[in-house]
C-alpha cells in the first residue's frame, strides 16, 4: 500500500509575478502581464510532488477573494485540497524581474493573525482528514502574531497518531516545533545556528550542530541546505554530502519547497538516504532553472538526479 502524505500551510499566498524593462525609482513602471500561481511552503511541496507523480493532500487556510483564487488555482492543477476558511484575506506576494539586469525582486506580505477560534478549528479538523497520513510536511511561515506553540501542538497531534513529521520553517516557530521531536528537519546554516543558540556557524561547525540536534531528540534526520553548494544529511552516525549541479539560475522561488518534495518522494517509497538527498537537490536545482514563481519540470529534475546519482 502506498504511503500517504499531507502537507500543511498555515500562511499560504497567491504569488503574482511579472517583469519590467528596468526598475527605477520615482517612475511609473510598465509591467508585463502578471502570472498568478499558488504559493506557500506546503502548497508548493504538494505541487512539486504532483510533478513527480506522487499524490498528496493539501491542508491550508483560505480567506477572501485571494483565498478563492488560490483554491481555483489549486483545483486547476488537480490537487486534493482541504481548505480551512478564515475571515481574513489570504495574502499575496509580488515578484518582479528586472530585464535589464536579470535580477529578481521578491516582495512578501504578512498574513493576518489566526484567531484562537480558528486555531481550535484547525486542530480539530486536521486529525479527521482521511486517510491518516504516514508523512506530514509542515512548511512555510506562520501568520503574523500567531503563537509558535501552535506548531508544537500540531507536531504533538501527529506524533501521537504515529505520523512522521517533516518541518521546514524558521525563527521561533522552528525552535518551538522541534522541541517535540520531528522525523526530518531542513534548516539552512542560519537556521541551524539559531537552533543551537549561535550567532553564526562556519561550515566546519555544521557537523557538531546537526549531531547536537539529533542527540537532543529534536530530529531523527537533519538536512542542512547549503544553497548553490548542495546539502548535507545527518542521521545517527551517517553523514552524506552532495554538491548541487551547476545550472543557469533564473529564479530561486520555490527551490527549498521543491527540495523537500524531492526528498519526500523518495522517503515514501523507502529509498535510502543518498537517493533521498540526491532527489532533493535535483528538484531544488531544477526549480532554479525556471523563471518567475514556476517550479521544476519533471524532465529537468530527472536529468539532474541521474547526473548527481552517477
Amino acid at each position: 500500500m502506498d504511503k500517504t502524505i499531507l502537507t500543511i500551510t498555515l500562511n499560504p499566498s497567491v504569488d503574482k509575478s511579472s517583469s519590467v524593462q528596468s526598475v527605477v525609482p520615482e517612475k511609473k513602471l510598465r509591467c508585463n502581464s502578471p502570472i498568478y500561481e499558488p504559493g506557500g511552503g506546503g502548497v508548493n511541496v504538494s505541487r512539486a510532488l504532483k510533478r513527480l507523480g506522487v499524490v498528496s493532500d493539501i491542508f491550508f487556510t483560505s480567506g477572501g477573494r485571494t483565498g478563492r483564487l488560490l483554491e481555483k488555482l489549486l483545483k486547476g492543477e488537480k490537487l486534493n485540497i482541504f481548505p480551512s476558511h478564515i475571515t481574513s484575506e489570504t495574502r499575496e506576494n509580488f515578484i518582479v524581474l528586472d530585464i535589464s539586469t536579470n535580477k529578481q525582486y521578491r516582495f512578501g506580505f504578512p498574513g493576518e493573525e489566526l484567531t484562537q477560534e480558528q486555531q481550535k478549528e484547525i486542530l480539530s479538523i486536521l486529525p479527521t482528514i482521511n486517510p491518516c497520513p504516514d508523512f506530514v510536511v509542515i512548511s512555510g511561515s506562520l501568520p503574523t502574531n500567531t503563537n509558535p506553540n501552535f506548531l508544537r501542538r500540531l507536531v504533538n497531534i501527529y506524533k501521537a497518531m504515529g505520523t512522521k513529521v517533516i518541518i521546514d520553517t524558521s525563527g521561533e516557530a522552528l525552535r518551538t516545533a522541534v522541541e517535540e521531536g520531528v522525523f526530518l528537519l531542513k534548516p539552512n546554516i542560519g537556521e541551524l545556528a539559531f537552533l543551537v543558540g549561535k550567532e553564526k556557524l562556519e561550515e566546519t561547525d555544521i557537523d557538531q550542530a546537526a549531531r547536537l540536534i539529533i542527540s537532543q531528540g529534536k530530529a531523527e534526520i537533519v538536512v542542512v541546505s547549503l544553497g548553490s553548494q548542495g546539502a548535507v544529511l545527518f542521521s545517527g552516525s551517517e553523514k552524506i554530502k552532495i554538491e548541487a549541479p551547476v545550472v543557469e539560475v533564473k529564479s530561486t522561488v520555490g527551490a527549498g519547497d521543491s527540495m523537500v518534495a524531492g526528498m519526500v518522494s523518495v522517503l515514501v517509497k523507502g529509498g535510502d538516504y543518498k537517493e533521498v538527498l540526491s532527489m532533493g537537490i535535483a528538484c531544488g536545482s531544477a526549480t532554479t532553472m525556471t523563471e518567475g514563481t514556476g517550479l521544476f519540470t519533471r524532465e529537468n529534475a530527472k536529468h539532474l538526479f541521474y547526473k548527481i546519482w552517477k
